[in-house]
């Protein structure tokens, strides 16, 4: 037997079925599961987690705030922006011809402060 196959293996090939049921109730839809899996996906490029962290910590911020924060072009931290406005991670608010970018609610809030726990606890 492989050794390190047997480290992930089963001991036995019978699954606790109440287990599987309970698992199986609370189980995300897949259509969840795609949605989920494109949130983190979105989430997972380094300059757009920076550009959120800029936000979490300063509340709002313009574009060219956000880019000499991050120092990066303003047409990535655009770009960047567009993605994260139509995924309904940050929300804009204009002010003339100005327009500021914070995060869109508490949820994704709490998504970066779970997630830099998580970091810091490993």
């Amino acid at each position: 037997m492989d050794v390190l196959a047997g480290l992930d293996a089963c001991t036995t090939m019978e699954p606790d079925e109440g287990r599987v049921a309970a698992a199986r109730d609370r189980l995300v839809t897949p259509e969840e599961a795609t949605q989920l899996a494109d949130l983190f996906r979105l989430l997972g490029d380094p300059t757009r987690a920076q550009l959120l962290y800029a936000l979490l910590e300063a509340g709002e911020l313009c574009v060219c705030d956000l880019t000499e924060t991050v120092e990066v072009s303003d047409t990535a931290v655009s770009h960047a922006l567009r993605l994260l406005r139509t995924a309904g991670i940050v929300a804009s608010r204009r002010a003339g011809r100005m327009i500021y970018y914070r995060l869109a609610d508490v949820h994704v809030r709490m998504l970066l402060d779970l997630s830099r726990e998580h970091l810091r606890h490993g």
